[in-house]
């Protein structure tokens, strides 16, 4: 599902932006390459939810084009995981944090944060690194809008994010 990938990578983003280092979940030992904490990023399980009549929101007047689009949306709610490792206790707590901040208070507009809850840090046998994992409940809103043509319907974007 496209929109769960905007999420994580809107995710990683931001903690990157931040000064942790974030990738899509990744094997454990890829963490050991990393000076300090490091941040694998997923989505789990998501359900949907329209917006509007039919994900039918109105119209926008395209300033640029000079013509009227319409704009659809819709809704997911879902998990997002993290899983943060370090050598030291006192780099992986700094990144949890790091990563509190960010999730909380961080991220595009289209994702609104709900329940931040992280487990307590443990050692990893298999990979010698400290981990602690976490989960962010929340929401995140799409839009999309119809082409120039007014027929063609244009993928979603997660709000609050720049499309190139």
């Amino acid at each position: 599902m496209k929109e769960l990938t905007q999420v994580r990578d809107a995710v990683t983003t931001a903690l990157a932006a931040a000064g942790l280092p974030a990738l899509a979940a990744f094997p454990d030992q890829r963490a050991e390459r990393y000076p300090g904490a490091v941040a694998a990023v997923s989505v789990g399980a998501a359900e949907g939810r329209a917006v509007g009549f039919c994900d039918y929101l109105g119209e926008v007047y395209d300033e640029a084009a000079g013509i009227w689009r319409e704009v659809y949306g819709k809704q997911l709610e879902g998990d997002i995981s993290l899983e943060i490792r370090a050598g030291r206790a006192a780099d992986c707590e700094t990144g949890c944090e790091t990563a509190s901040a960010v999730l909380l208070s961080g991220l595009p507009s289209g994702i609104r944060p709900g329940e931040l809850r992280w487990e307590a840090i443990a050692w990893e046998k298999s990979t010698g690194m400290f981990l602690r994992r976490g989960a962010l409940r929340c929401q995140a809103v799409f839009t999309a809008q119809t082409g120039e043509d007014g027929e063609t319907f244009l993928d979603f974007i997660l709000k609050g994010v720049i499309r190139n």
